[in-house]
């Protein structure tokens, strides 16, 4: 009965002592270690960026200062442009070949003169294919423009902010001494 009672007081004198305490006001005052400077700051550099990638393919990487990039760029739109270039050729030669076979005219695969011999059939299916792949291929390329200006407007908002030292992730595996486990969790630590 003695025990319980001195755990009754015990309660009651630790929620007196957080309620006594909750009644004062604690102003906290921090001030910004880093402080950031105007001349860094360029609210419409972004716009400005996709603008040029939009006018002109890797010109928003050259105004990001990331000149790397624009190779890369070309490589891809370029590589779009061939594929399409390409395929529509063959399509076109397919389809060509297949009209002067339906009109009963000489065409570059009847087997004629030391040419391949392809059905009607397989000029259908070539016709079929050649297109499918022909309009992947633009699909892929303005992809490529879109991807470009988007990545030109990231990469010059993401310039904008601070990336130091102190902003960095350090993960650490902590084993407990009682099993020698590993121990699942997470903390966070702020270095001012």
């Amino acid at each position: 009965m003695l025990k319980k009672k001195l755990y009754n007081y015990l309660i009651i004198a630790v929620l007196t002592v957080f309620t006594g305490y909750a009644q004062t006001e604690v102003q906290v005052k921090i001030q910004d270690t880093i402080k950031p400077s105007s001349d860094n700051f360029k609210p419409l550099s972004p716009a400005r960026a996709a603008f040029y990638s939009a006018v002109l393919p890797g010109l928003g990487q050259a105004f990001n200062k990331k000149y790397w990039k624009i190779p890369i760029i070309y490589g891809a739109l370029g590589s779009g442009v061939y594929f399409y270039h390409t395929n529509n050729d063959n399509y076109n030669r397919a389809r060509t070949a297949y009209k002067l076979r339906i009109n009963e005219k000489p065409d570059e695969f009847d087997g004629l003169d030391g040419n391949i011999y392809l059905s009607n059939d397989a000029l259908i299916s070539a016709q079929k294919s050649y297109k499918k792949d022909r309009d992947l291929s633009l699909l892929v390329t303005v992809g490529f423009y879109l991807l470009q200006i988007v990545e030109a407007s990231v990469n010059a908002h993401l310039l904008q902010h601070n990336v130091d030292n102190n902003l960095s992730v350090s993960p650490q595996i902590i084993r407990s001494d009682i099993n020698n486990k590993s121990i699942v969790g997470a903390s966070i630590n702020f270095n001012f």
